[in-house]
């Protein structure tokens, strides 16, 4: 029924009980889940939790903050695990000015590296952008033939008007559950539907009435609830719009 497009099951905080929650998902109405990777070794996490599950496909590149840790051998790296016919994406890459835990000029060019390899690869890319959206758009006009998606998105009408016109999709997590998610509702209302994505970012950014506790796939169904009110939708009828974008986006037939 619904497809995490963004879980970190590779993550410490499931570390006690990741195998019985991965298996129990499809029964528990989660189909398909990507898991990203935040740089060379949870990359190949991924790619194993990906081979372990039928329902897990994975992501592979270095999450901005962690773009430091890239050296002259790490783009070979993630395109030999590219290669793995369950890697459906490059990510999750991208710039974060809020913590600078990677030097600017680091991360523009690590985000730039690893674009050209999606553009290499034909894979698409997955963004996380914070407090970057004028140097992060910047490098996307420069990508036009490549597809991506910014994730969990809390951006204006007007910066999603610019990333939709490139032909890129928009994913949102339980944070549109928030009572300071406004500006996320108007952009959901506004965008075209056939561009839209939901995704937990598990274990964080739990939705209400579960903020603060451990996120995981099986709170996706809030944020499949939010979105259906904004677009007074059925539920199910969200379920199955975003399981096609998905889908769609990252090429799993």
């Amino acid at each position: 029924m619904y497809f995490d497009t963004h879980a970190h099951y590779d993550d410490g905080h499931f570390d006690d009980d990741r195998d019985a929650l991965l298996a129990s998902m499809p029964e528990n109405g989660v189909d398909l889940i990507v898991n990203p990777g935040c740089e060379l070794n949870s990359s190949k996490k991924a790619v194993a939790l990906a081979d372990a599950y039928p329902h897990v496909y994975a992501a592979v590149g270095f999450h901005p903050h962690d773009s430091k840790l890239m050296d002259k051998n790490s783009i070979s790296q993630l395109r030999a695990l590219a290669e793995h016919p369950k890697v459906v994406a490059i990510g999750e890459i991208g710039l974060d000015y809020h913590y600078d835990n990677s030097p600017r000029p680091v991360q523009n060019e690590r985000f730039r590296q690893q674009m050209d390899l999606a553009r290499e690869t034909g894979l698409p890319v997955i963004i996380h952008e914070r407090e970057a959206t004028r140097d992060c758009l910047e490098i996307i006009r420069d990508y036009r033939d490549v597809l991506g998606v910014f994730h969990c998105f809390s951006g204006s009408v007007e910066t999603a008007k610019t990333i939709i016109m490139q032909g890129w999709y928009l994913s949102f997590t339980g944070v549109i559950s928030y009572k300071s998610a406004r500006k996320s509702h108007e952009v959901i209302r506004w965008m075209p539907q056939n561009r839209l994505m939901i995704e937990t970012d598990a274990p964080y950014l739990a939705p209400e009435p579960y903020r603060g506790k451990r996120n995981s796939s099986l709170y996706l169904h809030r944020v499949a609830e939010v979105v259906g009110e904004q677009l007074e939708m059925p539920v199910k009828e969200v379920a199955r719009l975003t399981m096609d974008n998905g889908k769609r986006f990252f090429g799993i037939r």
